[in-house]
C-alpha cells in the first residue's frame, strides 16, 4: 500500500519572484554572457532584478532560459550546474517556511502545497511506500527545447534544498532520469552522490522513508506558523481568478457568502449556467491551469478559514454549510490544504501571543 501526495498545483505557467532570473543572469555574467543578452525577450530589466517584490510570469523567465541555453548551451550538464546554485536562501519566505518545518516530512509536504512560490517548472508527486518515498518528476509540458535542462536544474535544486534543510548532504537511494546519460556523467555523482540510472520511462528520486522523521536543526514552531501565514497571503494574492476560471468561482461561492447552506453544483450544473458543455468547460478550466476541484476547494478552503476566525461555529457546522456529509471528510480536506486541522487552525489564530 503507498500513499501520494500531489503538487498544490498541476503545471508550471504561474507568478514567480525574479530570484531565479537573477541567478541565472548572475550565472552567465560568470561564464562571459552579458545581461542584456540573457534578459533580451524577458520584458525584465536589469535593474528590476534587484526588487525583491518584483514578480513576473512564467514565460518570462522562459525567456531567460531559452537565452541561457542558447548561449552556454554547449557546456556539459548545464542544468545541473545551475541547479547546484539554488539555496534555500534563493526561496525566500517559501524557503524560510521550509526551514523552520519540524521535520523532513512536514517541510516536503509543505513545499508540494505550496509549490507555486518556488520557481520549478518540473512538477514533483511524492509516494510514500514500504521501504522508500519516491519523488517522480514531471516534466510532459515542460516545452521540449529546454526540457532537459529544466529537469537536470529543478531536481537538483530540489535535491539542493532537502540537503541544506538537513544541514548536510542526503543520501539517495537511486536517482532515475529518462534523457539518454552525457558522456561523463562524473558531475552527476558529485552532486548526487551515487549513479543516476538514464533512459528510464520516469525522472524520479527515492529515499529512505525514515529521513522523513528526523527533525529539521532549525525547527521553530512560532517561526513556522509565522511563514505559513505569509506563504497563505503571498499564495492568496497570487491566485486571483480571472476569465472562465472567476465566473466558476463566482457560482461556487453560496448565495449570502460564508452564511450559505446548500451543496456547491455540480460542474455539469456549472457549464449548464454558463452556456458550455461540461467537456468545453473542463477544457477550458484546464487551459487556464486549474480545474472545478481545484477552485471549489479554493472557494470552499477561504469560507472555510473565514467561519473558522470569524463565527462561533463549530467544525461540524463548517462541514455541513462546505457542503461536506460529514465532518471527518472536512477535517481530511482542511488539513490537506493548509497542514492543520480546523481546530488547531483556529486556536492558532484565535489564541493571544505569549508576552
Amino acid at each position: 500500500m503507498s500513499t501520494v501526495q500531489e503538487a498544490g498545483i498541476r503545471d508550471w505557467d504561474f507568478p514567480r519572484g525574479v530570484a531565479s532570473i537573477a541567478l541565472m543572469t548572475g550565472f552567465a555574467r560568470e561564464h562571459g554572457v552579458g545581461a542584456g543578452r540573457i534578459l533580451q525577450g524577458s520584458g525584465v530589466s536589469e535593474r528590476g532584478l534587484g526588487d525583491p517584490d518584483a514578480q513576473v510570469d512564467a514565460q518570462a523567465e522562459l525567456a531567460v532560459i531559452r537565452n541561457l541555453v542558447r548561449e552556454l548551451g554547449d557546456r556539459p550538464n548545464l542544468g545541473l550546474e545551475v541547479g547546484r546554485r539554488y539555496r534555500i536562501t534563493t526561496f525566500g519566505i517559501f524557503g524560510f517556511a521550509c526551514v523552520s518545518s519540524p521535520t523532513l516530512g512536514e517541510a516536503i509536504a509543505f513545499a508540494l502545497r505550496y509549490l507555486e512560490l518556488s520557481f520549478t517548472f518540473c512538477i514533483p508527486v511524492a509516494r510514500w511506500k514500504p521501504g522508500e518515498f519516491v519523488a517522480r518528476i514531471h516534466d510532459e509540458r515542460v516545452p521540449g527545447d529546454v526540457r532537459r535542462f529544466l529537469v537536470e536544474r529543478d531536481v537538483t535544486a530540489m535535491f539542493g534544498m532537502l540537503n541544506d534543510l538537513l544541514g548536510h548532504r542526503l543520501d539517495l537511494v537511486r536517482a532515475e532520469f529518462d534523457f539518454p546519460a552525457p558522456p561523463d556523467a562524473g558531475l552527476y555523482d558529485e552532486i548526487y552522490g551515487l549513479r543516476p540510472e538514464f533512459e528510464r520511462p520516469h525522472n524520479l528520486f527515492g529515499l529512505d522513508p525514515a529521513v522523513l522523521e528526523r527533525p529539521l536543526p532549525q525547527a521553530n514552531e512560532h517561526t513556522w506558523a509565522m511563514c505559513l501565514a505569509q506563504c497563505r497571503e503571498l499564495v492568496s494574492r497570487r491566485r486571483a481568478r480571472t476569465g472562465i476560471a472567476a465566473e466558476v468561482r463566482e457560482l461556487l461561492v453560496p448565495r449570502g457568502g460564508a452564511d450559505g447552506f446548500a451543496a456547491p453544483p455540480g460542474i455539469d450544473s456549472v457549464a449548464r449556467d454558463l452556456n458550455v458543455s461540461t467537456r468545453t468547460l473542463r477544457r477550458h478550466l484546464d487551459a487556464a491551469g486549474t480545474g472545478y476541484r481545484q477552485l471549489l476547494d479554493e472557494v470552499r478552503r477561504a469560507l472555510a478559514e473565514e467561519m473558522l476566525t470569524a463565527t462561533p461555529l463549530s467544525v461540524s457546522d463548517v462541514a455541513i454549510r462546505l457542503g461536506y456529509a460529514e465532518a471527518s471528510t472536512f477535517i481530511h480536506a482542511f488539513k490537506r490544504w493548509t497542514g492543520t486541522t480546523p481546530s488547531t487552525y483556529r486556536r492558532a489564530l484565535l489564541t493571544p501571543p505569549a508576552r
